[in-house]
């Protein structure tokens, strides 16, 4: 079976639609119609109900395009797995991880890992908390890094660190030779961007309407994102300490203490199937030499990172240490 006309079939499947089909496989829509019509001929069923410009799925083409999808999966995986032994690859690992461990933790992970395996190719896959057990159950992950807990039976995991929740505001706010940014004003006075995180944000809106505080919110799922609109001055919000270390280190942000209000603290898991592969435990043998099991004389470690450092008074940003 030609694996052409599969991939086009698959395309225009999921699309329903054989113009965008083309558009996505960089080829003419007459093409397409023709491998599609070559697929059928081969199989001996239709797989499309053409009504003028709008195609469906026949009973056939429902069936077929299961068995289509692990076709093209099986044959893109040996692909990658020979052109990485051709680079001198012996193995894989493929990690599961949600954006802000990506982008704070895992360069700490990878930079050892590497270098203790050189052999071992590693294949990050970036997706949302909620989406990172869910990808090691499939296999389409050995493990996960995640800012939620594994919920499901089929998974173990464990807490890697704690990381402090810290009010975050642009450093327009700051005022070296003036008073401390009083924290209930600059809520009253600016959009507070929520559900940057998908651990901690429920209980820290309740708290702060028990408090009689109803900051107007605005919903931004990208921690990146909404450290960005808060450099502009849009808004402030909770984030937590591993995701602002940089820019609260070059004064680009702001940390501003709530006193007399405790923030709620961030934590990062591990999320590992029943059995691990070999270079998946090779990496949790690394993570266990940067964050060792927490026992009754071991706390649970910090998040990794250089310490910040104050300067200019003591609510300069960055006021805690390194974690």
């Amino acid at each position: 079976m030609d694996l052409r006309l599969v991939r086009t079939f698959v395309a225009a499947a999921e699309r329903l639609n054989f113009r965008r089909a083309a558009e996505q496989l960089f080829l003419s829509q007459p093409t397409v119609t023709k491998h599609i019509r070559q697929l059928e001929g081969e199989l001996g069923f239709e797989l499309f109900h053409r009504r003028g410009r709008r195609i469906s799925l026949t009973p056939a083409g429902e069936r077929f395009v299961a068995h289509a999808r692990r076709v093209l999966a099986a044959h893109d995986a040996a692909m990658e797995d020979m052109a990485g032994w051709a680079r001198g690859y012996t193995t894989r690992l493929t990690v599961a991880v949600s954006p802000l461990v990506g982008s704070s933790t895992l360069p700490w992970l990878l930079r050892r890992f590497t270098g203790q395996h050189p052999g071992v190719e590693v294949v990050v896959r970036v997706v949302l908390s909620p989406e990172v057990a869910p990808a090691v159950i499939r296999g389409d992950a050995q493990l996960g890094l995640s800012r939620l807990p594994p919920s499901d039976s089929r998974l173990a995991g464990r807490v890697l660190y704690t990381d402090p929740v810290l009010l975050v505001a642009a450093q327009d706010n700051a005022d070296p030779d003036g008073p401390v940014p009083d924290w209930e004003q600059l809520l009253a006075e600016n959009r507070l961007f929520a559900y940057n995180h998908p651990g901690y944000w429920p209980p820290l809106l309740h708290a702060l309407r028990r408090r009689g505080l109803r900051p107007r919110t605005m919903s931004v799922t990208q921690v990146d994102v909404t450290k960005r609109l808060i450099e502009e001055g849009l808004g402030v919000s909770f984030l937590p300490q591993s995701a602002v270390r940089r820019e609260l280190v070059e004064g680009r942000l702001l940390e501003v203490p709530t006193p007399g209000f405790p923030l709620p603290e961030a934590a990062t898991y591990l999320i590992l199937p029943q059995r691990l592969p070999p270079p998946a435990r090779a990496f949790v043998d690394v993570i266990d030499q940067v964050f060792p099991p927490p026992g009754p004389d071991r706390p649970l470690q910090p998040a990794p990172g250089p310490p910040i450092q104050r300067g200019g008074g003591p609510w300069a940003p960055g006021g805690l240490s390194g974690d």
